[in-house]
């Protein structure tokens, strides 16, 4: 990686009084977000219930802004929520979940209540979060706030079944555990299928797809650990790694200078819409 960008640091990115996640949670970030999906779905017992996933509402190509919508909400809970919050959205989260499990024909066993697969959901969440700030920084992130954000990335899957317990103690032994999953990651056609749609942006309209796609694979490509394009046939050079550094740390040098309630959009507007959703007796997800 190129130099840390100094000036694009946020103050007070290194303040023990402020929320890590608050610092981390940018929405220019979520530009990672496409390759974390795939990073969550390589592992097959996740990929294949998503594919497999009866659960139509929740379907990213029949009805992409309420998926969208899920997935951002939950980042935002997860990050930033309340205990309310997380309790509300919870028990939402869990009623559809509770219809995702392996039949007869599945390739593989799986369970979307598993905790095994929920943590390495979280893992990726959190790897997306640290991969996604230090592309903006263009370097490591501050020693301080990486290990308050690891101190505090539990949240990421006890809002859901995983117990805190599970979670690596140390990032060393978070650092051993991502390795040993990462072996683990297996992709098989079908999956392969549904994850390059979901680089290339298959889910939106023809008037959005074919402008963004091809910048949403090249970018979902910068951010997948080499396993996954490999598996995913996913070309990446010398050249197109300078070129990802330097419009990731270009869009940084911008968007880290804003002020936080800017930055943190969307985040905050999903968690403003939770909120009125749970007040208006709306469903949730």
């Amino acid at each position: 990686m190129p130099e840390t960008n100094t000036a694009a640091h946020p103050p007070e990115a290194g303040s023990p009084d402020a929320d890590p996640f608050e610092v981390v949670s940018v929405g220019a970030g979520l530009m990672a977000g496409a390759a974390n999906v795939i990073m969550q779905l390589g592992r097959p017992g996740v990929g294949y219930g998503v594919l497999e996933s009866k659960v139509d509402s929740g379907n990213l190509f029949h009805h992409p802004w309420k998926r969208a919508r899920t997935t951002f909400t939950y980042l935002a809970v997860a990050a930033l929520g309340t205990d309310d919050d997380k309790r509300a959205f919870r028990k939402a989260v869990n009623r559809q979940h509770a219809q995702v499990r392996s039949g007869p024909e599945s390739p593989v066993e799986y369970n979307a209540f598993d905790p095994e697969l929920q943590l390495w959901v979280a893992a990726c969440l959190f790897k997306g979060y640290v991969d996604g700030y230090e592309a903006l920084l263009g370097g490591p992130m501050p020693e301080p706030l990486r290990e308050r954000l690891f101190e505090a990335s539990p949240r990421l899957g006890t809002t859901l079944q995983v117990r805190a317990e599970m979670w690596p103690a140390t990032p060393a032994e978070f650092d051993d555990y991502w390795k040993r999953v990462l072996e683990e990651v297996s992709i098989d056609p079908p999956v392969a299928k549904l994850l390059l749609a979901v680089a290339d942006l298959e889910f939106l309209p023809a008037v959005l797809r074919i402008p963004l796609g091809p910048a949403n694979r090249w970018l979902t490509t910068g951010f997948l650990p080499p396993v996954f394009r490999e598996q995913l046939g996913l070309q990446w050079t010398e050249r197109d790694q300078r070129r990802f550094e330097r419009v990731t740390r270009g869009i940084g040098s911008v968007v880290l200078r804003m002020p936080r309630a800017v930055q943190q959009v969307p985040y905050n507007l999903f968690l403003r819409d939770l909120r009125r959703r749970i007040r208006a007796g709306k469903p949730l997800v």
